[in-house]
C-alpha cells in the first residue's frame, strides 16, 4: 500500500503545489482521494496510469477538489477505456458530472456516481471497505477511511510436515482457518498458521475544521492525511473559512491514536511549511508535511 500526494495546495495552486488530490495505490489499483485540476499531469509525473484508477472519492464540491474529474474522464475515454469507474461524493456530484457530460460529451465507458446520504460504510469492495463521515466545512463535505481487509497469517509448511499433515488440499483448509481431522487427531489451524494480519487503514480528512467525527473515523489509523491550511497565527481565519491549523490537525491525530500524520492543503501564504510542521510536532511528534509527488509507504502491521 502506497500513498502518492498529487496536489497539496490549499484553495489555489502555487508554483510548488497543485490542487488537492491523493492517490492511494492498492497493488495495481488506485483510489483517488479528490481530483483537483492538474491531477492528470501529476499522475503522469508520478507514473500512475489512468487505467489503474478504479474509484474516485470526492470530499466536497469546491473546485480545487473536483474540477479535475471531467478532464480525467475525457482522457480515459480517449484511451478507449471500457472498464467501469465508480465515483462517490456529496449531494450534487451527479448533477455536476452530468452537466459536464451534457456539454462536452459523456464518457465512453460506464461511470457509476453515488451521492452519500449518511455516514458509515459506503463501499464494500474486494480487499477493502470505505467508510465516510461528515466533516465540518462550509458546505456538505465528507471524510473517508479506506480500510484494508485482514489477511491470513503466514502458513508454516514445516510445522504441518512435522505434524504429519499430507500436502495438498488439507494444507489449504488449514491456511483458510479450518481445523482438520487426520485419523483420530485434530490438527488446529493455529498449530501451523500465524494469527491473521490486520489490514491497514488510511484516513483522508478533506477540508474541515477540527472534528470529533473525523477523529472517531481515524481511530487507530495507520495514516491520517489531514488538512492544515493555516498556522495558529490564523486560527480565527481557519474557523471562519472551515479549515484547520497544523496544531488542530495534530490534536485530531493524537485524539484518534493514529500511527502517522501527514499535513496537506497548505495555504499559498506559507512558502516554507516548516513552522506548520513545528507546530504539529509539538502536539503529535510523528507528523510530516506533504509535498507534491511525495510517496509514503504504509507498511503492514
Amino acid at each position: 500500500m502506497k500513498v502518492v500526494f498529487l496536489g497539496t495546495s490549499g484553495s489555489m495552486p502555487t508554483p510548488e503545489r497543485g490542487s488537492s488530490s491523493v492517490a492511494l495505490c492498492l497493488g495495481r489499483s488506485v483510489v483517488l482521494l479528490d481530483c483537483g485540476e492538474g491531477t492528470q499531469r501529476q499522475m503522469v509525473a508520478a507514473h500512475i496510469g489512468f487505467s489503474r484508477v478504479k474509484l474516485v472519492l470526492v470530499t466536497h464540491l469546491h473546485g480545487d477538489h473536483v474540477l479535475g474529474v471531467p478532464g480525467l474522464l475525457q482522457s480515459m475515454t480517449l484511451q478507449r477505456r471500457e472498464e467501469p469507474l465508480t465515483v462517490y461524493g456529496p449531494r450534487g456530484i451527479h448533477a455536476f458530472l452530468q452537466g459536464v457530460s451534457d456539454t462536452l460529451g459523456g464518457p465512453g465507458f460506464p461511470v457509476t456516481v453515488h451521492e452519500i446520504a449518511e455516514p458509515g460504510v459506503v463501499l464494500d469492495a474486494k480487499g477493502y471497505t470505505v467508510e465516510a463521515c461528515k466533516s465540518d466545512h462550509r458546505l456538505e463535505s465528507w471524510s473517508y477511511a479506506v480500510i484494508e481487509r485482514s489477511k491470513p497469517g503466514r502458513f508454516h509448511p514445516e510445522k504441518a510436515a512435522r505434524l504429519g499433515v499430507p500436502q495438498g488440499i488439507i494444507w489449504k483448509r488449514l491456511q483458510d482457518g479450518e481445523d482438520v481431522d487426520i485419523g483420530e487427531r485434530t490438527i488446529k489451524s493455529s498449530d501451523v498458521v500465524d494469527p491473521p494480519r490486520p489490514g491497514r487503514k488510511v484516513v483522508y480528512s478533506g477540508d474541515t475544521r477540527p472534528s470529533d467525527d473525523v477523529a472517531k473515523l481515524a481511530t487507530g489509523a495507520d495514516l491520517l492525511i489531514h488538512e492544515s491550511t493555516f498556522g495558529e497565527d490564523l486560527v480565527e481565519r481557519a474557523a471562519e473559512d472551515g479549515h484547520s491549523t497544523a496544531g488542530q490537525a495534530a490534536g485530531v491525530a493524537a485524539k484518534a491514536g493514529v500511527k502517522r500524520l501527514v499535513l496537506t492543503h497548505i495555504s499559498g501564504r506559507y512558502s516554507d511549511a516548516a513552522p506548520l510542521l513545528d507546530e504539529a510536532k509539538r502536539i503529535f511528534p510523528n507528523s510530516s508535511v506533504a509535498a507534491d509527488l511525495l510517496e509514503v509507504d504504509v507498511p503492514p502491521a
